[in-house]
């Protein structure tokens, strides 16, 4: 079980469909829509006006480590489609800032966010792949909120993740109202079958 005050948290979601509002209703949530704009915008709208002390991020991800399901904390975001490489910089560090990854500690594992769905690993290493996180995790260190990312393993990017992604979105959304709201929080694993 994570340890925040439902009242000054806010939930951030990409989809409904990843964690419908009736598995949580005595949470405050909004859904961001898919990618980094749309996550940006909608997460800088509800912080002016709710003013979270925390925002929680749950979503699907895909995998690109074997073996890894379930649900897993994620404490290190890249940006995984910045590619500027033509004019010197690094794949994935935005022109004229330092920091190519935001680190939160605590050894989760990391997350490249991109504005594409990934059926194939990309260049930028990284543990997981989703759409949003890393926008997110920008805005809420920029607004000093804080900020706790889980993600949901739907797939393993490869080229059955379209199909796998839109299977587990409701075991996804079951595990995490089960585990990381109501009950043990941390790392949790689907049972194998």
């Amino acid at each position: 079980m994570i340890d925040v005050d439902r009242k000054s948290t806010l939930l951030v979601v990409a989809l409904e469909a990843e964690l419908p509002p009736a598995r949580v209703p005595d949470w405050h949530i909004v859904y961001t829509g898919v990618g980094k704009i749309n996550a940006a915008v909608t997460l800088c709208t509800a912080l002016d006006c709710l003013r979270p002390r925390t925002v929680v991020n749950f979503g699907s991800a895909g995998s690109l480590r074997s073996g890894l399901s379930g649900i897993h904390r994620v404490t290190r975001f890249l940006q995984r489609d910045m590619d500027v490489r033509a004019l010197g910089f690094a794949l994935g560090q935005t022109p004229f800032e330092d920091d190519m990854v935001i680190d939160l500690g605590s050894g989760g594992l990391s997350c490249g966010t991109g504005d594409h769905f990934v059926s194939a690993p990309p260049e930028l290493a990284s543990d997981l792949v989703d759409m949003e996180a890393y926008a997110l995790a920008k805005i809420c260190r920029q607004r000093g909120v804080d900020f706790r990312c889980f993600k949901f393993i739907s797939d393993n990017a490869d080229g059955d993740a379209a199909t796998d992604w839109a299977k587990q979105l409701e075991t996804g959304a079951n595990l995490f109202v089960d585990t990381i709201l109501n009950g043990a929080g941390g790392e949790t694993r689907t049972p194998t079958a």
